[in-house]
């Protein structure tokens, strides 16, 4: 990767752990990660959020696994940018596949795009996910769905500075199947390539561990991870020492 573009890994901690649970990640994983010379951030339950962010003592980042678009307001169920700022939240992650796809959430891109503009607009970070399902991929659409996807985003931010992308096909995604690693540089190269700046972070997740972390962040246009599963146990000391 370019050494002008700061590395980046997520932990997406998903619908998992009780509060003990979470509390107890941080102290027997998070609390082992170096962040002086990568940015790292971690997605718990939104209802731990606080406890999680008041544990964490070592420089590593709360996010937000969705956002809705509105203020304070009648929007049942919905957090709002607002509501980040009140606890100092400065990262969420927009898109994921298991948002986009999930047939009762079905979020478009021009919904996410639209998240994603008002988290930016109101400095917020933000983890933007795009990525090609197996059927997509198996007909040789994967270009045109990550054009299709970007095009949405780009078309809402202008400004990419607080953006990192993170390409994660979604037949990779909790599967045990994992992108080689000229796939996702192919893939990875191609996105920049949409891209107008340059020094946006390219992100790869799906079915990353502590096996295939060094050598896919050996790629030079991966500039990190999004973890899933890995995050919840030790191993990602092990994914994040492959980044630094």
């Amino acid at each position: 990767m370019d050494n002008k573009r700061r590395r980046f890994v997520g932990g997406n901690w998903k619908s998992n752990n009780t509060l003990a649970q979470s509390l107890a990640l941080v102290e027997n994983v998070v609390h082992k990660l170096n962040a002086e010379h990568v940015d790292i951030v971690v997605a718990p339950v939104t209802l731990h959020i606080p406890a999680v962010q008041q544990a964490i003592k070592n420089g590593v980042h709360v996010a937000v696994q969705n956002l809705g678009v509105q203020k304070f307001g009648a929007y049942t169920g919905e957090v709002s940018y607002l509501h980040l700022q009140d606890l100092g939240i400065k990262w969420a992650i927009l898109g994921h596949s298991e948002r986009r796809h999930t047939k009762e959430i079905h979020e478009t891109d021009e919904y996410i795009a639209q998240k994603a503009s008002v988290a930016v607009s109101n400095g917020i970070g933000v983890i933007y996910c795009i990525g090609e399902t197996l059927t997509e991929m198996e007909e040789g659409h994967t270009q045109a769905v990550i054009e299709r996807q970007l095009h949405a985003l780009l078309a809402q931010v202008k400004d990419l500075t607080n953006v990192v992308i993170a390409y994660e096909p979604v037949w990779a995604i909790g599967t045990g199947k994992t992108a080689t690693p000229e796939y996702a540089e192919k893939v990875h190269a191609s996105i920049r390539a949409l891209l107008p700046d340059q020094g946006v972070r390219i992100i790869y997740g799906g079915s990353v561990t502590k096996d295939n972390a060094a050598v896919l962040i050996g790629q030079p246009n991966i500039d990190g991870f999004l973890v899933g599963g890995a995050s919840l146990k030790e191993d990602f000391v092990q994914i994040v020492a492959a980044v630094q």
